[in-house]
């Protein structure tokens, strides 16, 4: 068994981790025995077992698992003090606050606040989810400033899990939320068809808008423009509402119509309407593609409060368009945390280079310098505006006898490593090891963070290790954050493909972290996650003849995928960025989004890629793959080399 009061080691760390690993691994059988079978047994719900597992294992890492699976049986019905007892005998632990978060979900579910409240300390990293439902806790319990801190959820369109419409439906009857606050949420919720949710907020208002009303209006809506009334309030909240429905359905249709639909009205309705046709045609770019009179509604709906989503549909729908001062004008209207992060503070930069004053220029320049001193994907772009050659990396740290030494007396990380020696299910191995990380860097523990980082790096366990390299504050280890395992075969097949090494292996770490055994929830598989079907066009292109089996094997996949992605890139310009966004969302969408008229940016281009998964896919492989090439000896980076302009789509 792995005790938690073993005798720790104080020696060299090549003996440290030896010994440590026989350690854990000659206890692995007896740990596998007992962790599984109580597993079985909470599966089954076998309590008395659970309760035995409970009394055998309390010395164990895993020790804590049985009670974690009793108390979570049945959750709701336990007492507040079985969940505080729970996380205090088990201080900062991944399955206490997992166990006291759920908690909390689950008696917001029953609207049973009683007492609830006593948990939420407990609760350190919630998820949105998790925060709806603390947020709710928090307001039941004397504490109306929690709807200050929640404007997101009250002005989302977006679909929200169930705590979060809980919350805003809280703070829909709050004396806190002003006037303007529910005219804003009522335009929001027309302009996105969420009818009865608009109903609910306009009775609020004194409105009595009738859902059989917003019924007849969705089943033809360009009938009820033609004749709408447009004398009262009720009135122009249902000629939103229009305009919408007919957006959504037939967008030039909308972008034909919302003048004629805007004249007669107030000033406030008049932007009300466009911001409605400006922010359907931001979001659904997928089926109807990019449209500049979409960003033509959002200029004329300026000076309406923004969602922090419309600010974002509307900075991009300007970046697409180069449109630089209407792209100022929507990240003014962000708020404040969203305006600094990296990427708006990128655009704004940008939009203030292309001004002809000076003071534009070298706030510019002033806001590109802040940028270029990190090394994540508008920092790198940042540093080529700069002219900032990218070509050596912070000193690596290598992990002391003292790290690795913290590592074996790390419960946290004792019990991920644990569970990984067991072949324990994935969801408690990396449940634990995230949790553990995150605890190291809460402590700003650079130095443990990449002791396990290369213990894990060791073992091949590279999905794990570079989580952990990832999150390095001031200390970092590059070997460990962008992994090079299988070189040989990864260089020779990209030279064979024709393609860079360093964009392969950049897009394999973002597929698959070198997991040879990843597997999608739509049937990707291996290094370079290749569909089956892909991987049989390929088979064929090859001459070979498809094994299923063969995706599993490391270097076949490594050849189909680098084969794939030069063929890809082939079939798109040439164009890196192109191949990229194809090899995730496939050839055709990419295609499909390219320019029709002129060149554009490909900066511009990622940045207004429809899909968000696509979005940030393509700027997590350019700047893998420009750190990669420093470390595959390629001489000084620029992220902007591997971003070549898009040409435009007829151009090919």
């Amino acid at each position: 068994m792995l005790n938690m009061q073993k005798k720790q080691f104080n020696i060299g760390s090549k003996f440290v981790l030896s010994c440590a690993s026989v350690f854990m691994f000659s206890s692995a059988y007896a740990a596998e025995e007992q962790f599984s079978e109580a597993l079985r047994a909470a599966n089954a719900g076998n309590i008395t077992s659970l309760q035995q597992y409970q009394m055998s294992m309390q010395n164990d890492a895993l020790g804590y698992y049985p009670e974690y699976w009793m108390l979570n049986r049945n959750l709701a019905s336990q007492p507040v003090s079985a969940i505080i007892s729970y996380a205090e005998r088990y201080p900062q632990s991944a399955m206490a606050e997992k166990l006291s978060a759920d908690y909390v979900e689950e008696k917001v579910k029953q609207a049973d606040f009683t007492d609830v409240q006593l948990v939420l300390p407990y609760v350190s990293n919630p998820d949105q989810e998790e925060s709806c439902a603390i947020a709710q806790v928090r307001a039941r319990t004397g504490d109306p400033l929690v709807f200050l801190e929640n404007k997101e959820v009250w002005l989302t369109a977006n679909t929200q899990p169930e705590p979060c419409i809980g919350l805003a439906r809280m703070m829909l009857s709050s004396p806190i939320m002003t006037k303007e606050d529910r005219e804003h949420r009522l335009w929001v919720q027309l302009r996105s068809g969420q009818g009865g949710q608009a109903v609910a907020t306009s009775q609020t208002l004194g409105l009595n808008l009738s859902l059989g009303q917003l019924n007849i209006i969705q089943a033809d809506p360009l009938n009820y423009l033609w004749s709408a009334p447009k004398s009262t309030t009720t009135d122009y909240a249902y000629l939103v509402y229009a305009i919408g429905r007919l957006a959504d359905s037939d967008l030039n249709g909308a972008l034909s119509s919302v003048k004629k639909a805007a004249e007669g009205t107030p000033e406030n309705v008049q932007k009300a309407l466009y911001r409605t046709v400006g922010y359907v045609g931001g979001t659904t770019v997928m089926k109807n593609n990019f449209n500049r009179e979409v960003l033509n509604n959002f200029d004329a709906s300026y000076g309406m409060p923004f969602s922090h989503e419309e600010a974002e549909i509307y900075a991009r729908q300007a970046i697409r368009f180069s449109a630089w001062e209407s792209l100022v004008r929507a990240i003014d209207a962000m708020p404040v945390n969203q305006q600094h992060e990296d990427r708006w503070q990128y655009w704004l930069a940008r939009a203030y280079e292309q001004r002809n004053d000076s003071a534009s220029k070298a706030k510019a320049r002033e806001i590109f310098l802040k940028l270029s001193q990190g090394d994540d994907y508008h920092n790198l772009l940042a540093k080529d505006h700069i002219g900032q050659n990218y070509k050596d990396f912070p000193v690596n740290y290598e992990p002391t006898a003292a790290d690795m030494q913290r590592l074996n007396q790390d419960i946290h990380f004792r019990r991920a490593f644990t569970l990984k020696s067991i072949n324990a299910p994935v969801l408690y191995v990396n449940r634990e090891w995230n949790w553990a990380v995150r605890q190291a860097y809460l402590k700003h523990d650079d130095g443990l963070i990449l002791a396990a980082a290369k213990r894990a790096t060791d073992m091949g366990w590279y999905d794990r290790a570079i989580y952990a390299a990832d999150r390095t504050t001031n200390n970092h280890n590059y070997i460990y954050k962008y992994a090079m395992p299988y070189k040989n075969y990864v260089v020779l097949h990209s030279q064979n493909a024709g393609i860079d090494p360093a964009w392969a292996y950049g897009l394999m770490r973002q597929e698959s972290r070198f997991n040879i055994g990843a597997r999608s929830h739509v049937g990707a598989g291996g290094l370079m996650q290749v569909m089956p079907d892909t991987a049989k066009l390929i088979a064929r292109q090859m001459g070979e003849s498809y094994n299923p089996a063969a995706l599993s094997d490391m270097n076949t996949n490594i050849r189909y995928g680098t084969f794939y992605l030069s063929m890809i890139q082939n079939q798109l310009s040439g164009s890196s960025v192109l191949a990229t966004a194809g090899y995730n969302a496939g050839p055709n969408r990419a295609r499909r989004w390219q320019p029709d008229f002129k060149t554009l940016a490909s900066d511009q281009y990622t940045e207004t890629i429809p899909l968000a998964e696509t979005r940030d896919y393509v700027k997590h492989v350019m700047t893998n793959a420009t750190h990669y090439g420093v470390l595959l000896g390629q001489g000084g980076q620029s992220i902007g080399n591997r971003m070549k302009t898009i040409p435009v789509r007829d151009s090919q």
